[in-house]
């Protein structure tokens, strides 16, 4: 079975800054975009389409495109993800409430198709210490009850940042959604779904919510340093599908890393 994996990039921030911007008026009802956050996704979106065109090759052509979706995602005020996953930062008092409090962060949603049974799926990753496994910038997740875990990542420059997380949801088989505790080094959030594929199979479905602690200009200078959250959850899906399909990760020389 191939592998499937979609989601959008890296998304802007939010708050609000009134009608002085000039992104209020009709049709502002089906907005889900917040005023500040959309005023930063043009600002941000003209410089990596203006970097993408600069480059002048086939990946320059592919961040001018993402610099045109934020660009596009700032005039008109809206967001795919952000309506699939019920979350409203241009309304005060909607959503789902996963989003973080303070929702100036960045939304990345990914997912792949694994030849495995939504319960097999849903087993292996509710035990959170198995996640290490094939998430490469996961160092451990250490569990401390029944709700409540420890995690440490491996941070750009060689450092680690720690958080402690809870469940905040979770349904037997099909989903499980869990956020940082206040203190953590990075305030995140993520939300995983398990349903049976068309083709047979699970459909699994990652988003992550995190708020990077340089901000929004951390994020982009990420993306360009090649350390970008969107790439890495990708990686991250497709050795899941290889760990769990065939029950070890394969390494670049071809050979069995042993992780089982």
């Amino acid at each position: 079975m191939c592998t499937q994996i979609d989601g959008d990039k890296p998304m802007a921030t939010s708050d609000s800054v009134g009608s002085r911007a000039g992104l209020s008026g009709p049709g502002t009802e089906e907005m889900n975009v917040g005023s500040t956050e959309r005023l930063i996704s043009m600002i941000s979106g003209s410089l990596v389409a203006f970097y993408g065109l600069s480059r002048n090759n086939l990946g320059g052509f592919a961040l001018a495109l993402l610099g045109g979706g934020l660009v596009l995602r700032g005039v008109t005020g809206k967001s795919i993800v952000y309506k699939a996953l019920d979350i409203d930062t241009a309304h005060s008092g909607r959503g789902d409430g996963r989003n973080l409090p303070d929702e100036r962060n960045v939304q990345i949603a990914k997912a792949v198709t694994v030849n495995r049974s939504p319960e097999d799926l849903y087993r292996f990753w509710r035990d959170f210490e198995n996640l290490p496994r094939f998430m490469g910038h996961l160092q451990s997740v250490q569990i401390v009850d029944e709700r409540r875990s420890r995690w440490a990542v491996k941070s750009p420059g060689g450092g680690t940042a720690e958080w402690l997380a809870e469940i905040v949801e979770e349904k037997e088989n099909e989903r499980i959604a869990w956020r940082s505790l206040e203190g953590s080094d990075v305030a995140n959030a993520g939300l995983v779904r398990f349903s049976p594929a068309p083709d047979g199979g699970t459909q699994v479905q990652v988003t992550i919510t995190y708020d990077p602690p340089a901000g929004k200009l951390g994020t982009v200078l990420a993306w360009f340093a090649g350390e970008e959250t969107s790439q890495q959850l990708y990686d991250d899906l497709r050795r899941f599908k290889q760990l769990m399909e065939a029950g070890e990760l394969i390494s670049t020389d071809g050979q069995p890393t042993g992780q089982r």
